[in-house]
């Protein structure tokens, strides 16, 4: 038997509503942060979700995945200074971003909860930080970005790439929910609140990135 509804896993708001149910998942709305996700009985285990990664396709030599990670590393590099520190968060088996930053001169480390597990990169502190669709992957975003969120200096930048819930989207048959490891999927609004929560400035760019900028005067950069 399915417990009940969890509290938002973003903004912990207990009042949440069934939003949709197919054959294999319950998912749920927050009517705070208007984040939708998946009942966590309907997580996979770790080893599924590897499986499920082990069939991504991201070569680093691959020009069209090249092509879609521009979408989030043309707009993030126009607004970085020379020899920039960066952390490439969810950086997956093949990091190109890691290459594509340090081609311009930039210095990068990477986090993989999979495939470069070492948390000593999160004691760092970076001028910028790329989440390359890894945010919808998050059991607990909130804790995860706001550890992002402090690994940046003041005036440094989050950039995320996600699949992003506008208002035009069929849900039911978005292809961004027949990914099983998909289990967060962020609004506008869901991304509005994260920037209030923060105190970022925020920028939308194109469809699927989103920019958040630390106050360059902010020198606590430790979110509880």
């Amino acid at each position: 038997m399915m417990c009940p509804s969890p509290p938002c896993p973003l903004c912990s708001n207990s009042y949440i509503s069934r939003f949709h149910q197919d054959n294999n998942r319950i998912y749920l709305h927050c009517n705070t942060c208007d984040l939708v996700f998946v009942h966590p009985d309907n997580y996979l285990t770790q080893a599924e979700e590897f499986n499920r990664y082990e069939f991504h396709n991201n070569d680093p030599e691959d020009s069209r995945y090249r092509a879609v990670l521009a979408k989030l590393f043309n707009p993030l590099a126009d607004r970085l200074a020379p020899n920039s520190s960066g952390l490439d968060f969810g950086s997956g088996p093949g990091p190109l971003l890691k290459v594509m930053f340090e081609e311009l001169g930039h210095h990068m480390s990477i986090y993989d909860a999979f495939y470069a597990p070492d948390s000593a990169v999160f004691t760092q502190q970076y001028d910028f930080v790329t989440a390359s669709e890894t945010a919808e992957h998050l059991h607990q975003p909130l804790k995860e970005l706001n550890r992002l969120w402090g690994c940046l200096k003041p005036g440094g930048i989050l950039g995320i790439m996600t699949g992003i819930r506008y208002d035009n989207i069929d849900f039911e048959s978005w292809y961004y929910i027949r990914d099983e490891t998909h289990v967060v999927f962020f609004s506008p609004k869901s991304f509005e609140w994260l920037a209030e929560y923060w105190g970022a400035k925020l920028d939308f760019v194109g469809d699927s990135v989103v920019l958040f900028q630390k106050n360059s005067e902010d020198a606590d950069t430790t979110i509880d």
